[in-house]
């Protein structure tokens, strides 16, 4: 392709939705320059769920090995009572979902990802830190952005839930806190966690609170995220800072083998859980959104990364055919946003149902998923192929265009 006939795009925010769409246009012959306000790519370690759908796209760029290399592996996906620690279900993953999905299940930590991307896009596109947009205008068929010259032929915004281009586009829109804080700690994997703690995906479930650890980096790391329900926080941020007793207090009376994992945090940061309804529309002429700056997903899915990475490959495959920019960039939002929108509701559902008060409630809950998880697996199975089987990089891609699946 003549240089001179290049699309170029800018991509704000060097997020995992960011750079994945990066490599992926670049890939396919496009001009990419990627904007990250950030002056460099470290972020708060913390770890990160890939499901099979999301594994797929990661295959798709070629990193099938480094994404082997980074990640774990689970073995079960295990549901445990909060106070007397037996099993509610135990579902398993290590060769089931690949069997089922066409792709295994990754943990990975969030800053190996980063890298193993941030690699990935090296060479193929401008990547330039420390660089803030604030304001996004459209000058003809070309978009103008605040110190970059010359003008991009589309605007994509990736740059998470406090996105700059949203808010050009959308405006300033409140989000609506949950009630829920989470916690998120890393702690150091030493013989006696290996032998107590298996090599699973653990969810400890109980009256107004969660806790999920899983093991990442090669299992040197225990990641937990706990999750708390409070009325007393109004600080939207990621990366505040909080003392591990606040923490360990919140889940004070909790079973003794979950207290003695979170006795061994010595740092954690917290982060208050905000909602926002799906968008009735992404983008407007040659400005769209992707990821959490198009919908901001709630963690209880283990979902939003992965929702990126989809978004990512779809936007890379409407762009990648010459011809009209504005028009591919609608087609992309046809192709997102029903299954995205869904998933942001399957989200906040899936969190009401895991932090059940009531004890009549939560006994018949958990009745009904330790009836599913021993009885009905191949239901399980199939009905996990919506979000799990799904592939935006497959032989079915077409069939998911016009029905637009979840």
């Amino acid at each position: 392709m003549n240089a001179a006939n290049m699309k170029r795009i800018a991509i704000v925010g060097a997020g995992i939705g960011g750079l994945c769409a990066a490599s992926l246009m670049a890939k396919r012959g496009m001009d990419v320059i990627v904007l990250e306000q950030a002056s460099s790519l470290g972020e708060v370690g913390a770890g990160l769920q890939i499901g099979p759908n999301g594994v797929k796209v990661l295959r798709a760029l070629g990193l099938r090995q480094a994404l082997e290399e980074i990640g774990v592996r689970p073995a079960h996906l295990v549901l445990k009572d909060w106070k007397t620690g037996v099993n509610i279900s135990r579902t398993g993953i290590a060769g089931d979902f690949d069997k089922a999905y066409g792709a295994p299940y990754y943990h990975v930590h969030r800053a190996d990802l980063l890298e193993m991307l941030r690699q990935s896009a090296s060479g193929l596109v401008d990547l330039r830190v420390g660089t803030r947009v604030h304001d996004v205008e459209a000058a003809g068929r070309l978009v103008k952005l605040q110190g970059i010259d010359p003008p991009v032929d589309a605007v994509i915004g990736a740059d998470g839930i406090h996105s700059a281009v949203r808010r050009n586009l959308h405006g300033e829109q409140a989000p609506r806190f949950t009630g829920n804080v989470a916690y998120r700690a890393l702690i150091p994997v030493d013989a006696e966690i290996r032998r107590k703690v298996p090599m699973d995906s653990t969810i400890w479930i109980g009256p107004g609170a969660h806790v999920v650890h899983y093991y990442v980096r090669g299992g040197e790391l225990l990641n937990i995220v706990a999750v708390v329900e409070t009325d007393r926080w109004t600080d939207e941020s990621w990366t505040q800072p909080a003392a591990p007793d606040e923490l360990q207090a919140a889940f004070r009376g909790w079973n003794r083998s979950l207290l003695a994992l979170l006795d061994r945090v010595t740092h954690t940061h917290r982060w208050a859980l905000y909602d926002r309804d799906p968008l009735e529309f992404w983008g407007s002429g040659a400005a769209t959104l992707l990821g959490d700056a198009a919908h901001p997903m709630l963690p209880f899915l283990a979902q939003g990364a992965v929702m990126a990475m989809e978004d990512a490959y779809v936007l890379a495959d409407e762009l990648s055919p010459t011809g009209d920019v504005t028009a591919a960039l609608r087609r992309y939002e046809a192709r997102r946003m029903k299954r995205t929108s869904r998933l942001q509701m399957a989200a906040r559902a899936r969190g009401e149902a895991m932090h059940i008060a009531s004890w009549s409630e939560a006994w018949r809950r958990n009745a009904k998923l330790f009836i599913r998880s021993r009885f009905t697996r191949d239901d399980q199975i199939k009905k996990g192929q919506a979000l799990y089987g799904y592939d935006v990089t497959g032989s079915n891609t077409q069939d998911q265009r016009a029905t637009g699946s979840a």
